[in-house]
């Protein structure tokens, strides 16, 4: 069977796109789309990446209304919380501790659930 071989793009609906791409640029580093054809995209690192559907009524993405959630893999929680909070973000880091890593909650401009995800080292590894 042919498979996937990885999210090509998130696209998603937002009252002020150029601004809220901004918003991402400046604080979380993802890139706006190339504005020409010669341009590449923004290229994430590679790592693991979770594809989940949730429950209708999970809580876990916060506001109700909202129906999808992004989640990005950072290198340092720490480092990035410290750089979104200087920024004047507000960012709630889960107690946890979990098997799979650490994580950080957050929204965006226009209200949208963002959750950073700090993986633990692999077995062994650092």
């Amino acid at each position: 069977m042919e498979s996937v071989v990885g999210i090509g793009g998130v696209f998603f609906r937002a009252k002020d796109p150029e601004a809220l791409g901004r918003w991402y640029q400046q604080n979380l580093g993802v890139g706006t789309p190339p504005s020409a054809t010669d341009t590449r995209p923004w290229e994430p690192e590679a790592g693991p990446t979770v594809f989940s559907p949730f429950p209708a009524d999970t809580e876990y993405f916060g506001n109700p209304e909202k129906t999808w959630m992004l989640n990005f893999r950072v290198r340092d929680l720490t480092a990035m919380v410290d750089q979104l909070r200087a920024a004047g973000i507000v960012v709630t880091i889960d107690p946890g501790p979990y098997p799979f890593g650490r994580f950080a909650r957050l929204t965006d401009p226009e209200g949208n659930p963002i959750e950073l995800w700090e993986p633990a080292p692999p077995p062994g590894g650092t």
